[in-house]
């Protein structure tokens, strides 16, 4: 599958809206959007989309298929014959990083937002998650490999292709809304961006056990990938959001359509009339999509899907909702 998008695709943007006008006025809907809508949906002193399991130990119980082996209280299971794992108790400082993928291919969107909307909308939510617990949120942000202009941020050097920010871990809400506009200003440059480089900057200095949330639409090749990440999840809990546009599931019946690669500007001419390239592309799009779901589950990463035609914040309620259950019931995955 390669990445492509209609040169003609809808852009939501003002004419007249400057990036730092529109980041602003994006940032102000989310923050009174996500505040309604997640204390009011989300209740509880405690709220993550993956809380960190803790280091204080806690009650045992007997062990059950899903459970962490890594969790075994052998000394109970001795005396008692019966595998059990030890409970722990979720930190109450908990330090979440933000690997976020800012590409050129997030630059497009045919449903009601940009990609890159929905990865900033993401990125809002999860920081008022962790903020509203006095916990700690940074982020390493990847853009493609196009020389941009300077400013206060700092750029840690990577090997290989892409623009690579770091912000530190900062607890406070002043702080959190600083992050978010770096975020949602940052420029998105022409050229490729290495998710695996991305992603291994999360290991990079090594870091306490925490929680690490990579935002990307995930199209780069699951080789590039896949191993940072289940290198992460030897530390830290992971959660991988994925964000798709409905014209990367399916093609529509439009006649001749211009599409171009975003990040090497590669233009193509495409007849959507024809029923077997648009079957053949809506199949080679799910053997794409199931490829990426089955990376992320051997890599033992959560998996959260993001689309631009559907309410980004009821998926992300209903997943929290899901993993919740799922802890209750002795499971983490």
């Amino acid at each position: 599958m390669a990445r492509a998008a209609a040169v003609t695709s809808p852009t939501r943007r003002p004419p007249d809206a400057t990036p730092r006008d529109r980041s602003e006025a994006v940032l102000s809907r989310l923050q009174l959007l996500v505040t309604r809508k997640l204390d009011g949906l989300l209740q509880g002193d405690y709220a993550g989309l993956l809380p960190g399991p803790g280091s204080e130990a806690g009650e045992s119980r007997e062990y059950r298929p899903g459970d962490d082996v890594r969790r075994m209280d052998w000394p109970v299971t001795a005396r008692t014959t019966m595998p059990h794992v030890r409970r722990t108790v979720a930190d109450r400082e908990l330090e979440t990083w933000l690997a976020v993928d800012l590409s050129a291919s997030l630059d497009f969107g045919t449903g009601r937002w940009l990609k890159r909307d929905v990865v900033v909308a993401a990125a809002a939510a999860l920081t008022h998650l962790t903020v509203r617990g006095g916990n700690r949120i940074g982020a390493v942000i990847g853009t493609g490999d196009e020389p941009g202009g300077g400013g206060w941020r700092r750029r840690a050097p990577a090997p290989g292709p892409g623009v690579f920010t770091r912000l530190p871990a900062r607890s406070g809400r002043k702080e959190a809304q600083g992050l978010l506009r770096a975020i949602a200003g940052a420029e998105i440059r022409p050229g490729r961006g290495d998710l695996g480089v991305l992603v291994e900057m999360l290991n990079r200095p090594p870091r306490r056990r925490g929680v690490a949330v990579v935002v990307s639409d995930f199209l780069a090749p699951p080789a590039q990938w896949v191993r940072p990440l289940r290198k992460l999840r030897v530390r830290h809990d992971v959660l991988a959001v994925e964000v798709v546009d409905p014209r990367e599931l399916e093609l529509p019946d439009v006649g001749v359509l211009p599409v171009v690669d975003p990040e090497t500007g590669e233009l193509h001419e495409v007849q959507t009339a024809d029923p077997r390239l648009r079957a053949r592309y809506a199949e080679a799009a799910a053997a794409q999509r199931a490829e990426i779901a089955a990376a992320l589950r051997s890599a033992g990463a959560a998996h959260l899907r993001l689309r631009t035609d559907r309410d980004w914040l009821l998926d992300m309620v209903r997943f929290v909702a899901a993993q919740r259950h799922a802890r209750t019931r002795g499971t983490t995955r």
